[in-house]
């Protein structure tokens, strides 16, 4: 009986690759966690700390790559909702698992200078060059099709109104059923954009609005969202997106083809990638008009 209860307590060590993201909180003190939720390729832990990321997302290779993720080359573990974990001292101690990420990857890339055509013409649907023929935000069903409130964000962000896009953020923050709710979704994508695009082509307009927004939705996001949800609007006001986002971004700026990234993140759950779509249009029109390159 005691050996069989010693080897149920065996520590298997594992290693693995994580966003860049979760690294302060990886190497902060030892912390105690819970299992918020359990899929057969992704287990989501909520960490308690002020810290964010504070839910990270333990993921295999079928998994979306979040940017609060780590990525392991093993199965996961059996484990419940509720169930107890610890994050931290440079490790995630989930069931009989004790993992460390030996590499890490960036999930804020940044697109290096972009020329304002480039965009202009992706939203047009011309092909610029190195992409495939253009932009269309009305692939794939947003949740929030039709919403006033999607339609007061994008109207205000395009014209640089911040109380309108403010007051559309707020309203927008935590709507829609799931665990990242459409309304998350689409600020998300608007976040990433603002920010990504606004650096490389040079619209310190659309920078600062950025920042504004990111303040707006993040404020007390854990009392208006998922846990899940609420640490990716985190990510997003800091540039941090999963890979499909991103490459989106890099095929819009001409640094790789655009459809076949369109085709991969309207692939990403229920609406999220058609959400997220949904985001990214509003905030690359909104660099355009802030830009003056409509």
């Amino acid at each position: 009986m005691t050996v069989g209860t010693h080897a149920r307590r065996v520590r298997v060590h594992v290693t693995g690759a994580a966003s860049a993201a979760v690294r302060p909180v990886l190497e902060a003190s030892r912390r105690p966690a819970r299992v918020l939720a359990a899929f057969p390729a992704g287990i989501y832990l909520e960490v308690r700390t002020d810290l964010e990321p504070s839910v990270i997302a333990v993921i295999t290779g079928e998994a979306t790559r979040l940017p609060n993720s780590m990525l392991l080359a093993t199965e996961l573990p059996h484990v419940t909702v509720g169930d107890e974990a610890f994050v931290g001292d440079g490790s995630v101690e989930l069931g009989r698992l004790s993992l460390r990420a030996r590499r890490w990857w960036d999930p804020a890339p940044p697109l290096g200078e972009v020329d304002p055509a480039l965009l202009a013409r992706a939203s047009m649907g011309r092909p610029p060059p190195c992409a495939d023929p253009g932009f269309h935000a009305e692939q794939g069903t947003p949740g929030l099709a039709g919403n006033d409130m999607v339609e007061l964000l994008a109207t205000s962000c395009a014209s640089g109104w911040l109380l309108g896009a403010v007051t559309a953020a707020e309203r927008l923050v935590g709507l829609g059923p799931g665990l990242t709710p459409s309304g998350d979704d689409v600020l998300a994508g608007l976040l990433v954009t603002l920010r990504h695009l606004g650096v490389a082509t040079g619209v310190e307009p659309a920078v600062r609005l950025a920042g504004w927004l990111a303040a707006t939705v993040t404020y007390d996001a854990r009392t208006r969202t998922t846990p899940i949800s609420a640490t990716l609007l985190h990510c997003a006001a800091r540039g941090e997106a999963c890979p499909e986002v991103i490459a989106v971004l890099r095929g819009l700026a001409g640094c790789q083809a655009l459809e076949p990234a369109l085709q991969r993140l309207h692939g990403l759950g229920h609406t999220s990638g058609a959400d997220l779509a949904q985001g990214i249009a509003i905030g690359l029109g909104a660099v355009l008009a802030l830009g003056g390159h409509r």
